[in-house]
């Protein structure tokens, strides 16, 4: 297949996620404008964090009194699951050079883990090409909305009234549900979203993103094929 062609073949992906992530996008835009950013900055913030549950964060902070570092290390805390996904994915970029790394994975978004998780899981690779098709257009797409958002959402009075913002979750939501024909999927899900909770009830606002996350991907590890293999060597060699 030739570059043109993987291009548009990732581009044909992006188009559900931007259909998700569109209202998100707007709302967001809206509601930067409504604490006190231009339409400039809303833009330029979408363009370097690039994460709109974290933008939510950023904005909810902004003009408290706290200090700087608490609000980067809150938007850390909700960022650390793209960590977990470039390890997930940096196994299988074996074709990619240094700097396709470091410039790709900038864009390693939710959705795009996902789409790139789909692609592998129905035996295809992740070329440079396709993903940056597929980042290209979200990420364009992303400030564009931004943008639109910022310049009209005075006109929506009480914008969270609508039930917009839900849009988002219920998108993520389909996402998983797309790996439930993984082994072990259940459990996962259940103990990652049982940790959130009580990580949300207790601790609180960002953390319980990182701290579910972190307890699905550590359930996941110890049951893994690979750790119930060498699990079971080990205690074949106790017994004996």
């Amino acid at each position: 297949m030739s570059n043109r062609a993987l291009f548009w073949a990732g581009a044909r992906r992006c188009i559900p996620v931007c259909v998700a992530a569109g209202p998100f996008g707007a709302l967001f835009g809206a509601l930067a404008v409504e604490s006190g950013l231009s339409p400039f900055e809303a833009v330029l913030m979408s363009a370097t964090i690039y994460a709109g549950a974290s933008q939510m964060v950023g904005i909810d902070l902004f003009g408290q009194n706290i200090p700087a570092w608490v609000i980067v290390l809150s938007i850390f805390a909700v960022n650390f699951r793209h960590i977990l996904y470039s390890a997930s994915i940096g196994r299988h970029l074996d074709d990619w050079n240094g700097w396709q790394k470091a410039f790709g994975l900038f864009f390693l978004i939710d959705p795009q883990y996902a789409e790139a998780e789909r692609r592998l899981e129905m035996g295809g690779k992740i070329q440079f090409v396709w993903y940056m098709g597929l980042a290209t257009p979200t990420c364009l797409f992303w400030l564009s909305i931004t943008w639109l958002g910022a310049q009209f959402g005075n006109l929506l009075k009480d914008s969270h009234s609508y039930g917009i913002d839900f849009l988002l979750p219920i998108y993520f939501l389909g996402l998983v549900m797309g790996f439930r024909k993984r082994s072990f999927w259940l459990p996962v899900v259940g103990v990652s979203a049982l940790a959130a909770i009580i990580a949300y009830k207790t601790i609180g606002s960002p953390w319980h993103v990182s701290i579910g996350a972190v307890a699905g991907i550590v359930l996941a590890a110890f049951f893994s094929p690979q750790a119930r293999g060498k699990l079971s060597q080990s205690q074949g060699q106790v017994t004996s």
